[in-house]
């Protein structure tokens, strides 16, 4: 009796980590998640992490969600003492490497013009579209827990500068 109620904790537990991660041909997509928004906020970010395990290199030239009415994919560094946000057409995913989104650093996924608020808890469909790999559906999870960094300036409006990027419009 006392291992099927641990077995069946363990489902419970397992079931929404790998119901989070998804894959097209060698490339895996692990755990896709947004932060929530405030009412009138109009853009968000959407995170993910992206392995090749193939031998041949690919990129994410895009995505699109019904929850947003525009996507971009962008790159913050921090430039001056200043964090700078901006769009990039593209990002290489070389064979065998792994390409981690989190809020603060790096790369993420732009929601431009919210169409509602993104709750915690909530989940919404994205489409991320490869070179080569092509259009891959996944579902994003709405949490406030998102990697390391909790403070990031989407969510609280302070945090970073847009670099000329008009987010929102």
């Amino acid at each position: 009796m006392y291992l099927r109620l641990v077995f069946a904790a363990l489902l419970v537990v397992a079931a929404p980590l790998s119901a989070r991660d998804f894959s097209a041909g060698k490339l895996s997509i692990e755990q896709p998640t947004a932060r929530p928004t405030r009412p009138g906020q109009p853009g968000g970010a959407a995170y993910v992490s992206i392995e090749n395990r193939g031998s041949t290199p690919d990129q994410l030239v895009g995505a699109s969600s019904p929850v947003a009415g525009k996507m971009e994919i962008h790159t913050m560094s921090m430039e001056d003492n200043v964090m700078r946000m901006r769009e990039v057409d593209a990002i290489a995913i070389d064979a065998g490497a792994k390409i981690v989104m989190r809020p603060g650093a790096g790369y993420h996924l732009m929601l431009l013009n919210l169409k509602k608020p993104l709750k915690a808890g909530e989940q919404f469909p994205l489409t991320l579209r490869f070179a080569k790999a092509g259009a891959v559906a996944v579902t994003v999870e709405v949490s406030d827990q998102i990697g390391e960094n909790r403070h990031h300036g989407h969510d609280s409006g302070t945090g970073h500068q847009h670099g000329g990027h008009d987010a929102g419009k």
